[in-house]
């Protein structure tokens, strides 16, 4: 089930966050919103229910076993170490089996049938915030939970469970005993949740019907320039798709109580691939540094372990968004920039007096990054990027047939919207973060934002979700 579907906003979403505010007492609370969180799975993933009950569970019974032993002992290690397996052994075989019998293919030319397994929706997601709850509870960071259904809906909240943030099970371990929903709460929850879906509904999609037409001409024909401009428009459509998605998220867990830490901090204004890696999905880069950077060694070990340690780090955060050598590259790609600053390149950077170049630099090395995100196999993405760098004028139909005026328009205020313009005028990014006063003037432009993303979603406007297959 979308955020923007009309099922979600019309019937689910009124449904639930009423009889939430009618049930007394937050036991029963977290009841509705459980049993409400496994519906809106089941929705998308009927068959996988049993999947992420099982996780569930399995994840319920480690906790315990881990709370059972002592602290340092041989068989808390035990009970870590077979958590590990059976979570990642589950994410392994539905997202990552088929990627290796295809390497085994190709490798020792055999033809071992593929089990075309469907990936479960938000089995990455979910994967990583069970981990976090086993990995703080082995550390001690944390207390156990011994409640089954408490546990459960940490893992399957339905605001968060398809696409992030990634929440940390101590981030909400209080909040789930014990909260409060004021209207402050929930005014700035439905505030965050119409900007999101104006980004989503109103920029994102139109974007991406132009970009798909783009990227769908063959390469055999496909000019450079129009490649150029298929992956800038990928660049804003997956940006607004995934930041109105966080909006969304973040905004109903304030209507229910609950406050995630923000995934996006407006990552195109970055001066560097680090600062963008510290603005952009927050939450996987810090579970990426708490999880496997840091025990790695992080910076303590000595140069050559740190570089090594981050190209680790950005090689799994590659595999994480899919099984495909592709977006391997893609993680290596950013991993490689990260490894150049860290040695002399951001000193550089640093430095430099027109702070316009690193702007330049950083967004070059992002839209060349989407090229392997975007295109389905190693070889066209570089085939791709050859058309793009050597500027072959190919013969194509006229750009008007898969970029209109309307598209140009979108384009040019998702460039002003992604941060230029709240970085211009401060006042305005304070304004959108404001918890606690929305003036008139937004509240009209809420309004604004809430009809014309109904008025596209009511034309049956293209709807994807891009992180849906994560």
């Amino acid at each position: 089930m979308l955020f923007s579907s009309m099922v979600f906003l019309w019937i689910f979403l009124p449904a639930v966050f009423i009889l939430y505010r009618l049930l007394p007492g937050v036991k029963s609370k977290n009841a509705l919103l459980l049993i409400a969180s496994l519906l809106f799975y089941a929705w998308g993933e009927p068959k996988y229910i049993l999947l992420m009950l099982s996780s569930i569970i399995l994840n319920w019974l480690f906790g315990l076993w881990i709370a059972r032993c002592s602290p340092g002992g041989k068989w808390r290690k035990v009970a870590l170490i077979a958590a590990l397996i059976v979570n990642l052994g589950l994410l392994g075989y539905f997202k990552y089996f088929d990627m290796l019998l295809s390497l085994v293919n190709g490798a020792f030319g055999l033809s071992l049938p593929l089990q075309q397994i469907a990936l479960p929706i938000g089995i990455s997601f979910y994967t990583f915030q069970s981990l976090s709850y086993i990995i703080d509870l082995y550390r001690g960071e944390i207390s156990v939970q011994r409640s089954p259904f408490r546990l459960g809906l940490y893992i399957s909240f339905f605001p968060q469970l398809i696409a992030g943030p990634i929440v940390n099970y101590k981030d909400v371990e209080s909040v789930i005993s014990c909260r409060t929903v004021t209207a402050e709460k929930t005014a700035y929850g439905v505030k965050r949740f119409i900007y999101g879906l104006g980004k989503k509904v109103i920029l994102s999609n139109q974007l991406a019907s132009a970009a798909d037409s783009l990227f769908a001409i063959d390469l055999d024909y496909a000019p450079a320039g129009y490649l150029w401009l298929a992956v800038l428009l990928y660049a804003f459509q997956i940006y607004f798709d995934f930041s109105g998605y966080s909006d969304m998220a973040i905004g109903l867990g304030k209507m229910f109580g609950f406050d995630f830490l923000e995934n996006f901090d407006y990552p195109y204004i970055s001066r560097s691939i680090t600062e963008f890696w510290r603005r952009w999905h927050i939450s996987l880069t810090r579970w990426f540094r708490s999880y496997v950077y840091i025990p790695l060694g992080g910076n303590r070990k000595g140069k050559f372990r740190t570089l090594l340690n981050i190209g680790v780090v950005f090689f799994l955060t590659g595999l994480w968004h899919g099984a495909g050598l592709c977006f391997i590259a893609w993680g290596l790609w950013h991993g490689a920039f990260m490894i150049l600053e860290r040695l002399f390149l951001k000193e550089k950077l640093d430095r430099c007096p027109i702070k316009a170049v690193n702007h330049l630099y950083t967004m070059f090395v992002v839209l060349i990054g989407w090229i392997f995100f975007r295109v389905g196999s190693l070889s066209q993405a570089l085939r791709a990027l050859l058309i793009m760098f050597t500027f072959r004028s190919g013969d194509a139909m006229p750009i008007q047939m898969f970029v209109g005026p309307g598209v140009v328009a979108i384009l040019l205020i998702s460039i002003f919207l992604c941060g230029p313009l709240q970085t211009v005028f401060p006042k305005l990014r304070s304004a959108l973060y404001d918890e606690q006063h929305t003036g008139w003037l937004q509240i009209a432009a809420l309004g604004c934002i809430l009809f014309l993303s109904i008025t596209f979603l009511v034309s049956g406007t293209y709807n994807p979700f891009i992180y849906f297959r994560f």
